[in-house]
């Protein structure tokens, strides 16, 4: 035993140094990792144009960190889009070591201006301004690409029913077409010092920009336009 005794101690010190901290030396930090918390959250979502709320921040650690100055390092999935929940990390770090790597748990609430439907419209419905209102909603999964701007969606036809105070997603409607298939129309073409107009016929429908496929009545040739309004297509020159 006493020709042992010496690799026991050895054993021990080593024990004592790779534990230097003790009870007494810990202090709680919880209040530091929510201060980190939230100034991510905040920085995150700057510029967004969202009413961000932090409604619950969960810590399911006991956060007792050693003394002195800590550096605090939060790791979130860059796909977070900065609303609903999330478990992120909170690397603790102090002189450069990292002594703690803390889960937290964080559900955010995102309000922002969107564009609800006033009325039910019924698909195949032109949608005039007067059907829509600019409000301030909870983004959620149905919401988070709703239009932010009346004129997005004023003066388009509904691709499906819309129900009455709901938010409008750009994919719900779609341009009125101008020209329609089979339609006549003028194809143009210009540049700075000349323009050439022939007669063509619509291949396709299209509304105002829209590219469509026209077929040009001279030489039978179909070719890409766009619409400019309800007679006239333009071609690149």
């Amino acid at each position: 035993m006493k020709r042992f005794l010496p690799y026991i101690l050895f054993a021990m010190s080593v024990v004592v140094a790779l534990f230097p901290c003790n009870a007494q030396s810990a202090v709680d930090r919880e209040s530091e990792v929510r201060e980190a918390v939230t100034a991510f959250i905040t920085t995150r979502t700057a510029g967004m144009g969202w009413d961000v709320r932090i409604r619950r921040i969960t810590i399911s650690d006991a956060l007792k960190l050693p003394e002195g100055p800590i550096d605090y390092e939060v790791v979130a999935s860059q796909q977070w889009e900065g609303w609903g929940a999330l478990s992120m990390a909170v690397l603790a770090r102090q002189k450069d070591r990292l002594v703690r790597n803390i889960p937290v748990r964080v559900d955010v609430d995102a309000l922002a201006e969107m564009v609800v439907t006033t009325r039910q419209i019924e698909h195949g419905s032109l949608i005039s301004a007067a059907d829509l209102a600019l409000q301030q909603r909870e983004i959620s999964y149905n919401s988070n690409r709703a239009a932010r701007k009346i004129e997005e969606i004023a003066g388009k036809k509904s691709r499906t029913t819309l129900k009455a105070n709901q938010p409008v997603r750009a994919d719900q409607v779609e341009k009125v077409p101008l020209i329609k298939s089979g339609q006549m129309v003028t194809i143009i073409a210009e540049n700075e010092v000349m323009k050439v107009s022939v007669a063509g016929k619509a291949r396709s429908s299209g509304g105002e920009g829209d590219i469509i496929m026209v077929q040009n009545q001279s030489s039978f040739k179909e070719i890409p336009a766009r619409v400019i309004n309800s007679t006239t297509v333009q071609v690149a020159f």
